[in-house]
């Protein structure tokens, strides 16, 4: 049985003329990783940077693909390194409207939902996994509060409860991966940091790997002072 891995990218937002995101997704939409578990492929998709819309395309794939693994992939303007997040937390609270003009401010993703989701992918041990492979990489502790931390939430409330009401979809583990910009887009907006895409692709296919291969994270340093 061939095994699949969901990789979401997000459309270009801002007035951006790609989002780096749906480059890395895309450039992995095929591939196959190295897993224990037998054949296993990576279906690429891209989501809306719409509140709501994003989420309903997101559920509508996994219903399509039954993945083993979710990765979402968003971009974080102005990092360094590829940073898998840890936390996702029940708010929205939108500095800057959305492809559709939508600025929800302190509302909830899901109304009674849990304040908070942790990511079940082994995110320390990625993180090493990647630095190992020469790729800049961090755990990042906020996910911000806009459609990524939004998609984030959504996800993980999507597999907990799909894991509370139906035998066998505890399996399916999920997170999110924010990644920095790309040179051409850094050339649009002077000062700001950015990665190759062939260095961003290099360090989601560790990243994958890893995921499917390590269960249990590593125990080690990746807090923050600040």
């Amino acid at each position: 049985m061939t095994l699949n891995v969901l990789l979401t990218g997000f459309e270009p937002f801002d007035k951006d003329p790609l989002n780096p995101s749906w480059e890395v997704a895309r450039a992995l939409d095929g591939w196959q990783p190295a897993t224990p578990g037998g054949a296993c492929t990576v279906r690429a998709v891209q989501l809306p940077c719409v509140f709501g819309d994003a989420i309903a395309r997101l559920q509508q794939a996994v219903a399509q693909w039954q993945p083993t693994l979710v990765i979402c992939l968003g971009l974080a303007g102005g990092r360094t390194e590829i940073t898998p997040e840890r936390v996702a937390i029940n708010v929205d609270d939108a500095r800057i409207p959305d492809n559709a003009g939508r600025q929800p401010v302190d509302t909830a993703v899901h109304p009674g939902g849990p304040a908070a989701y942790f990511s079940t992918l082994p995110i320390k041990a990625m993180v090493r996994d990647m630095r190992a492979q020469g790729v800049p990489a961090a755990v990042s502790n906020t996910a911000g509060t806009f459609v990524c931390n939004h998609l984030f939430y959504a996800l993980m409330h999507h597999l907990a409860t799909r894991a509370a009401g139906a035998s066998g979809a505890a399996a399916v583990r999920g997170g999110f991966i924010h990644v920095p910009t790309l040179p051409e887009l850094a050339a649009l907006h002077p000062g700001m940091p950015s990665m190759a895409l062939a260095t961003q692709v290099r360090g989601l296919q560790v990243a994958i790997e890893t995921a499917l291969a390590v269960q249990a994270d590593v125990r080690e340093v990746g807090g923050a002072l600040h």
